[in-house]
């Protein structure tokens, strides 16, 4: 990530948030895909303030003391077991040039967009985000394709290898013909 890619950003931790007062800044991250306003508060998400304070183009408040990133990923991890996961993603994702907003359903951590068509098409792909060696259930993640793909949606699993590569397996519809009744019991696990 280059200095003149992302700017120099301030802001304010509230709970796992980051709030950017600035409205400047609010409009300059707004438009390349960061943040979100809600309740008339421009915020970043937790992923993306762990994205801005690793490279360095944050300084994070908590009152008076500065946040560094080890101290903002604990602070997520408390509030979500998955933070690291989601971090590792998005990062890799907005290394490659993709805009990244959160999932909006379906199990889904990330809405991913073409490169270039953020706030002109919908996300193209809805990414699941999965730890090696995390189990997850087969027939949720059935369930969800089905309902993705309905939507014209490409459902992308992200599996992060154990040294913290990420690896993208897209995602087909697939039938199981037998056994269905234990379905929803049956897991699997990526190692």
């Amino acid at each position: 990530m280059s200095s003149d890619v992302e700017p120099n950003i301030e802001g304010i931790l509230f709970e796992d948030h980051t709030i950017i007062l600035a409205k400047e800044m609010q409009n300059q991250l707004e438009s390349k895909g960061y943040g979100e306003t809600r309740q008339e508060k421009f915020l970043l998400k937790p992923f993306e303030t762990l994205y801005f304070l690793f490279y360095k183009k944050l300084d994070l408040l908590m009152g008076k003391k500065k946040i560094t990133f080890e101290q903002m990923l604990t602070i997520a991890s408390n509030k979500d077991e998955n933070a690291l996961t989601k971090f590792l993603i998005y990062r890799d994702l907005r290394i490659r040039g993709y805009t990244v907003k959160d999932g909006f359903g379906f199990g889904a951590d990330f809405r991913v967009y073409e490169r270039g068509q953020f706030g002109e098409k919908g996300a193209k792909y809805l990414v699941f985000g999965l730890a090696e060696g995390k189990q997850e259930k087969m027939g949720t993640l059935q369930k969800n394709i089905e309902e993705i793909t309905k939507m014209g949606k490409e459902p992308i699993l992200a599996v992060i290898e154990r040294r913290g590569e990420v690896i993208y397996y897209k995602i087909s519809n697939v039938k199981f013909l037998q056994n269905t009744k234990n379905i929803d019991s049956a897991g699997f696990i990526f190692s």
